[in-house]
């Protein structure tokens, strides 16, 4: 099999993409158990955290899911069909009812989080938060998954992770246009280290509620943005 091997920066995203074209091209067929881990390094030529990642990225979609002792398998329901995977947010009824889901689940994953996070966990968090390095959609993305991660809860996760992924490049949209908007910026910053310190200091009552004000917050914020208005 003749594949690209991969030095990109992002190499699980990378790797991850790829494998979903190949299962687009019907080199990996549905219902069909991927290669091994160690197979798929060698195939992409990248390291097993990668390949992980990839792979935990797929099963968050639902293109993939994992038969424990035995492997990965390429799932042969089509998840694509009940959501757009390249979601643009093109009206506000879409971002109304993406929001009415998000309180539902996020509102709920923090509250968890708060109960069942671990020290490892809240490091994961801080990093999301307190690094400067780290693009501040990046930081978002992943500070979102992060506490999902921190729950223990593995339907949360890829419900969770199927969501972010669903909304990436809104996500990234959104970023770069409150970049003129620094207070709103600063406002965003510091409703995350609210819900970080409310998981840190275990009170699930203040993550619920800190989580549901943030989510307020992001949807009027979006919903007032040009990113609508330019799809309208």
């Amino acid at each position: 099999m003749l594949v690209e091997k991969i030095s990109t920066k992002k190499v699980s995203e990378t790797v991850a993409e790829e494998i979903e074209n190949l299962i687009e091209k019907g080199t990996f067929q549905a219902g069909e158990k991927l290669p091994s881990v160690r197979e798929l390094c060698e195939l992409f030529g990248v390291g097993r955290s990668a390949v992980r990642d990839a792979l935990t990225t797929l099963s968050g979609k639902g293109i993939v899911y994992v038969k424990q002792g035995e492997g990965t398998y390429i799932c042969e329901f089509d998840s694509s069909k009940l959501f757009n995977q390249h979601l643009l947010l093109p009206s506000s009824k879409d971002i109304i009812e993406l929001f009415q889901v998000r309180k539902i689940l996020e509102t709920g994953i923090a509250e968890a989080s708060a109960i069942h996070r671990s020290e490892k966990d809240l490091r994961k968090m801080g990093e999301c938060i307190f690094n400067p390095s780290v693009i501040e959609w990046e930081s978002d993305y992943h500070f979102h998954l992060a506490m999902a991660e921190s729950t223990g809860n593995e339907m949360l996760i890829q419900f969770m992770l199927f969501i972010s992924e669903t909304t990436k490049k809104s996500m990234i949209d959104f970023h770069q246009y409150i970049k003129k908007y620094p207070d709103t910026v600063k406002k965003i910053e510091n409703q995350h280290l609210e819900i970080y310190e409310a998981i840190k200091k275990r009170d699930s009552t203040k993550a619920h509620s800190m989580m549901r004000d943030h989510l307020n917050f992001v949807e009027e914020e979006l919903l007032q943005s040009h990113i609508l208005q330019q799809s309208l």
